[in-house]
């Protein structure tokens, strides 16, 4: 999946964040949701804008990201 067909920036929507096409969701709020739990059948219901796509292109573009960083060690997994 190329997230770029469902993902894009416009300065004068939420700050020129990444939003999903054709709507004013943006990425990092989906993303939370993803990470709160949600399910994609809560995020469709609670946002009827939200696509089983957009999850996928938010991982995508997540992943992508991610790549394109340096990063420095931000601390260990403690022990149990």
């Amino acid at each position: 999946m190329d997230w770029r067909d469902y993902i894009y920036s416009n300065p004068e929507i939420g700050f020129g964040k990444p939003i999903f096409r054709g709507t004013r969701i943006k990425v990092e709020f989906v993303l939370k949701l993803m990470s709160a739990g949600w399910s994609a059948d809560q995020m469709a219901e609670e946002y009827p804008g939200i696509l089983r796509e957009h999850l996928l292109a938010a991982a995508a573009f997540a992943a992508d990201m991610m790549q394109n960083e340096e990063y420095v060690a931000i601390g260990q997994a403690k022990a149990a």
